[in-house]
């Protein structure tokens, strides 16, 4: 599945080993799209995650850019949460 998730990618003109930098709390954090793909299919969600990319895959190119850096805030944010449980 991530090879059809990175196909699509390309087929956009968007390259998978790209990134997005997160500032979180002066600390930078950078994701690349593969590795976000890659965390979301190792999830119970990875069926939601594959549906909502096929629909945002119809749309532009900014849609789609949208989409991975919600989606990689979103599993940044999470994965800090558990670590910071974690710690406690």
């Amino acid at each position: 599945m991530i090879h059809k998730c990175k196909q699509t990618l390309l087929d956009k003109k968007i390259n998978p080993v790209s990134s997005i930098e997160y500032d979180i709390n002066g600390k930078i954090h950078v994701l690349s799209l593969e590795w976000i793909i890659d965390a979301y299919l190792k999830t119970e969600k990875k069926e939601y995650f594959i549906e909502l990319f096929e629909q945002v895959a119809k749309g532009s190119k900014a849609d789609i850019e949208n989409f991975f850096q919600q989606m990689g805030q979103l599993v940044l944010m999470s994965s800090l949460s558990i670590n910071k449980i974690e710690d406690i």
